[in-house]
């Protein structure tokens, strides 16, 4: 097939995407569920931060533009929280951001957000398979992305590389949000540092076709660590730059 037909197949496919070709409601851009740790080592300071540090994020400036990018086919969000293998839990449930409002409701409920009773073990890989799962309830979104907030490696439960494999996973990307000390800064061997993590995301946790993880310096560091994560996942692809 040639470049220009290639071209003319993409904007075909575009057009009908944003006009609803099935005339059944609004074409979803991405489908984006985010998974935040809130196993044993986040302690309460902490889990606020990454609370507020996403909630912050998504009303930023440059995120906002993005998410708006393409208002008749939305980007769809969902939050969930994770600890141990039997605890996963929706903290913002499916939400079409259509415009300011939705976003600015999606970021108040996430700073009204209270801590609940968690188990304290890391179940990672049980965390990729239930996100993989809600994904799966969006099937037509043109992209579909999990999003994995970690500050350390699965400890119960299966191991994140046996769920995320491409035929578990099919499409979707796994992306993560590494939470971390530098060398400087750790107390004891018991933390883990930013290259030890990175190394374990990219080996066990990270799947999908451009999959990628952002650090953060700790939790301070959340809120900017997040918002550069967003805007990268949020990149489109452009008709006109199928042609470069």
């Amino acid at each position: 097939m040639s470049r220009r037909l290639c071209i003319a197949v993409a904007a075909l496919a575009f057009s009908l995407w944003v006009t609803g070709s099935n005339g059944a409601g609004t074409a979803c851009r991405q489908a984006l569920a985010l998974g935040l740790d809130v196993s044993g080592s986040v302690d309460e300071a902490e889990y606020q931060l990454q609370l507020q540090g996403l909630a912050a994020a998504l009303v930023s400036d440059d995120v906002r533009a993005s998410l708006m990018r393409l208002p008749d086919a939305p980007v769809r969000i969902l939050v969930f929280e994770w600890s141990g293998q039997n605890y996963q839990s929706v903290l913002v449930p499916w939400t079409d951001i259509t415009g300011p409002s939705r976003l600015k409701a999606v970021s108040e409920m996430l700073r009204a957000t209270t801590r609940r009773q968690a188990p304290p073990t890391t179940a990672l890989g049980q965390a990729i398979a239930v996100g993989v799962g809600f994904l799966n309830q969006q099937p037509d979104c043109w992209k579909r992305t999990l999003d994995i907030s970690g500050d350390g490696k699965n400890n119960t439960g299966p191991e994140p590389h046996h769920v995320n494999s491409p035929d578990k996973i099919g499409d979707i990307v796994i992306n993560a949000l590494i939470i971390g000390v530098d060398d400087a800064s750790r107390m004891s061997h018991a933390e883990l540092s930013i290259a030890e993590l990175t190394a374990y995301f990219a080996h066990r946790v990270l799947a999908g076709l451009g999959a990628f993880s952002e650090v953060a310096i700790g939790f301070e560091d959340y809120e900017r660590a997040m918002r550069r994560k967003l805007i990268r996942e949020l990149e489109f692809l452009s008709i006109s730059q199928l042609d470069q």
